[in-house]
């Protein structure tokens, strides 16, 4: 008998880059692990296959890392919590780096454990 086999999913984050200072990612990450908050629709062979910095305000680092994730495939980013509480300065520059995201053709979640 045949099984159909579903491909993985290549997961990637974004995260603020001041924001990075003060935090070493095990939020979003833990969420990831244990499948909840943002990451609860994936199943069991997603992977986490990037985990970045927006490079700072413009977001300029957003742009060169999308066209290498995108060659290795890379099936959704999400965008940090970081990037849209309002206990951390809001991302100034989150539409741009959203667009830039959907013109590259890559899904975005926004969020990641909160």
């Amino acid at each position: 008998m045949i099984e159909d086999v579903k491909p993985v999913t290549k997961v990637a984050v974004i995260r603020c880059d001041i924001v990075s200072e003060a935090c070493p990612g095990v939020g979003c990450f833990m969420a990831f692990n244990k499948r909840n908050m943002h990451f609860k629709e994936y199943d069991d062979k997603a992977e986490m296959v990037a985990f970045f910095t927006c490079g700072g305000c413009s977001g300029r680092r957003v742009y060169r890392l999308i066209k290498s994730l995108k060659k290795r495939g890379v099936d959704v980013i999400h965008l940090s919590s970081c990037m849209q509480m309002d206990n951390y300065p809001r991302c100034p520059h989150i539409e741009e780096i959203k667009k830039t995201i959907t013109d590259a053709g890559i899904k975005i979640v926004e969020g990641t454990h909160h």
